[in-house]
């Protein structure tokens, strides 16, 4: 879904900056997009982490282990699956007004310059996206072993 997403703001956003460069000046793209998005990636990686961390000391039974509330863990979940559904978004769009800059306007400095704040944004909304399934992997519950209503081999094996 993600991948849809991109490609379709990509082609809308490209047929756009399109449409608009015919009628007058592009808007630029900001300097500040992909810092933006890096930011993002980075807390979701750093919540990730501690999570992590917390759930294996948990897990480990450490003495002063501090455990994770499952509110916290849910909503995490959601801050991650829809920062990725957003960053895919921007992204896409981004990556639409970058392929019409490189396509036959690289050589103006300014649309360069345009271009490659464009890429930093794809990428970091590439970087924003992985940290969101990291994220989102750390905090899977385990498989249910009982799925078949106790008749399969794991309730004999506990009998």
């Amino acid at each position: 879904m993600l991948v849809g997403l991109f490609a379709v703001a990509g082609v809308v956003s490209w047929a756009g900056a399109r449409l608009w460069d015919t009628f007058g000046s592009l808007p630029s793209v900001p300097v500040a997009a992909p810092i933006v998005l890096a930011l993002i990636a980075v807390v979701l990686t750093a919540t990730a982490l501690s999570l992590r961390s917390r759930l294996r000391a948990q897990r480990e039974r450490e003495p002063d282990a501090k455990g994770v509330d499952p509110m916290v863990a849910a909503r995490a979940v959601v801050f991650g699956q829809a920062s990725a559904l957003v960053a895919a978004l921007i992204a896409g769009m981004y990556g639409g007004v970058g392929v019409f800059l490189a396509m036959d306007q690289l050589d103006v400095p300014a649309r360069r310059d345009q271009a490659i704040y464009a890429l930093g944004s794809v990428l970091a909304g590439a970087g924003v996206v992985a940290a969101a399934f990291f994220l989102e992997r750390v905090l899977k519950l385990p498989e249910d072993d009982d799925n078949d209503g106790g008749n399969g081999p794991s309730a004999t094996a506990r009998a």
